[in-house]
């Protein structure tokens, strides 16, 4: 799919900026699922005229708004992410990928947590949110990936090309069949029990599933969402806080990476829907103005 601008993210800043990119004519495809924006299930009393709303509600208004004035929507999230001669090449979950001229990211920052025993204790020793980012570290060594969706069929896939042994457990599978297809056929190895606990002596050692299993391991990746913003803009060339939020202008553009732009949560405090809504409504109009080549 071609696009003049791609938004990676559903929610209140990613909806606002593809009203504002598609209104002033750029071919606009948002990405993601809104089911996963911080506001999904939420009430909100303090947005400017609409409190108390349900978040779920502004979200569905939003995405009406946005398809009224062309944005298409595409409920899958983003697994890769490229710039090939100037272009930016965003792969899906279902394997399709979309090309676009600019790009507006607008994930949010929250990684999804386990809730298990030695999640917390043993994070960043043994227990990660990134294979991307960590799988150098695991080469010939044995890693335990955790999660139903299609991120978590593609690190385990990725792991296979590092780890000596890698394990997928899943429980309520959500990933696409494709992608599945591809971690199972690439040697990981399936378990579809929940994970417990997390255990380990100042180090991941292994894995405790509801049914007894053990998996002895040498890490935990823990991929329950969508890749994170700080995943998709190392990909692109930025460089993330060390927060893993994306430093902006006034513009709301991304330093070192023409035609990439981000706004809300991912950009930093304070987290509130008003603060999105702002940026995203200067994101899409600059992105859709460079898509157009109105860079200045």
């Amino acid at each position: 799919m071609d696009a003049d601008v791609a938004i990676i993210g559903a929610g209140p800043a990613g909806i606002q900026a593809a009203i504002q990119s598609s209104r002033k004519k750029a071919r606009t495809v948002v990405l993601g699922r809104s089911g996963g924006s911080a506001i999904s299930g939420t009430e909100l009393e303090n947005y400017f005229g609409a409190g108390p709303v349900s978040g779920d509600i502004l979200l569905e208004r939003g995405r009406e708004q946005a398809e009224a004035t062309g944005a298409v929507f595409v409920a899958e999230n983003v697994g890769s992410a490229s710039v090939e001669g100037g272009v930016f090449v965003l792969g899906l979950e279902g394997g399709d990928s979309v090309r676009a001229k600019a790009v507006v990211i607008a994930t949010g920052v929250s990684r999804l947590k386990l809730g298990v025993p030695g999640e917390k204790e043993l994070f960043g020793k043994g227990v990660s949110y990134c294979a991307v980012c960590d799988c150098n570290f695991y080469r010939g060594r044995r890693v335990v990936v955790i999660g139903n969706d299609s991120e978590a069929a593609a690190a385990a896939e990725l792991m296979t090309g590092y780890a000596s042994e890698t394990h997928w457990v899943r429980w309520d599978l959500k990933a696409t069949e494709a992608a599945s297809k591809r971690a199972e056929g690439a040697g990981a190895i399936v378990h579809g029990s929940r994970p417990v606990s997390i255990d380990g002596d100042g180090r991941v050692e292994s894995v405790t599933l509801e049914d007894g299993t053990v998996i002895p391991t040498d890490g935990a990746f823990i991929e329950l969402g969508a890749r994170s913003a700080a995943d998709i803009a190392l990909d692109l060339g930025a460089m993330p806080e060390i927060d893993d939020t994306l430093k902006v202008d006034a513009s709301c553009r991304v330093a070192g990476v023409p035609g990439l732009f981000a706004c809300g949560d991912v950009t930093g405090r304070p987290w509130q829907v008003a603060k999105a809504v702002g940026q995203g409504c200067v994101a899409g109009m600059e992105a859709a103005d460079f898509a157009k080549g109105a860079k200045g």
